[in-house]
């Protein structure tokens, strides 16, 4: 036990740096003593030596306390690495902040959808990126906010929406079970159709000009489409695709739907009683 505690480091270095500092004075001493009886200065010499004694403690301080060192290096990495995996979102995002200061995939009032979620782009920050939600099926703010975090958007699909704020492309269907020929109310159906874009037709033809060349792709419109299908269960299927403004699409759904339920019954009518005659 005795031996173990001559043998510690920091018995150890105080013996090391008790005998350098006695060298040193030692060294000033004796050239003291040689300039005196010489009468030459030689303190440049006393200097430098006294600089390798300096110089041979600090390396022998290193390596007695090597392993402790070395213990302590791995317990700073350790503790650095514990900081980094507690922090990692928070570091995440703020490389997706960057990410998105230099992409810039969008602004502040664009309508955007990330991954499931869709919204206008109300404010961002370094952690996260706020939006309004945004009921695609009415095109109605739902009230609601979304926080993403923002290496969220780094992993997630990004799509812009800005174009459909103003236009849009509105797809709805209608499903009739009763069995007859629907053909006959094509032609009025579709000229009613026209019929209810008419005002906007121009607008609605120049934008649609410009969302090809910004996409460098044809898209439907701005004429409506529309077309006559049957559902996997045998129902008869209308499907209508109107390129209209966004505010008016619902409007204009509504209306085609109530015109299409009016042809479609008096088509019924007709057809029974035709068939009844028969």
């Amino acid at each position: 036990m005795n031996k173990d505690l001559l043998l510690h480091p920091v018995l150890i270095s105080l013996a090391m740096i008790t005998i350098a500092f006695t060298l040193k004075a030692l060294v000033d001493k004796f050239a003291r003593h040689k300039a005196e009886k010489k009468e030459k200065d030689i303190r440049y010499i006393s200097h430098n030596i006294k600089h390798f004694i300096n110089l041979a403690t600090v390396l022998l301080l290193l390596f007695v306390w090597s392993t402790e060192i070395q213990n302590f290096a791995l317990s700073i990495a350790a503790f650095a690495v514990a900081i980094v995996f507690a922090t990692r979102e928070f570091i995440q995002c703020i490389i997706g902040f960057f990410y998105l200061v230099t992409t810039r995939p969008f602004r502040v009032g664009d309508w955007v959808q990330v991954g499931e979620y869709y919204g206008e782009i109300a404010e961002t920050d370094w952690i996260k990126t706020t939006m309004h939600e945004i009921d695609m099926h009415t095109y109605q703010f739902s009230r609601k906010t979304i926080y993403i975090p923002n290496n969220k958007l780094i992993t997630s699909p990004i799509k812009n929406l800005n174009f459909v704020k103003r236009f849009t492309t509105h797809h709805f269907s209608i499903v009739r079970k009763e069995s007859f020929n629907p053909y006959p109310i094509y032609e009025t159906l579709t000229t009613k159709a026209k019929q209810y874009c008419e005002e906007f037709q121009d607008v609605a033809g120049r934008y649609n000009s410009i969302i090809e060349r910004k996409l460098d792709a044809k898209i439907s419109g701005p004429e409506p489409e529309i077309h006559f299908s049957t559902t996997e269960l045998g129902e008869f299927k209308a499907s209508f695709t109107l390129f209209c403004p966004t505010d008016k699409a619902l409007g204009i759904e509504h209306k085609l739907t109530a015109f299409f339920m009016e042809l479609w019954y008096c088509e019924a009518a007709k057809q029974q009683s035709s068939n009844s005659h028969i």
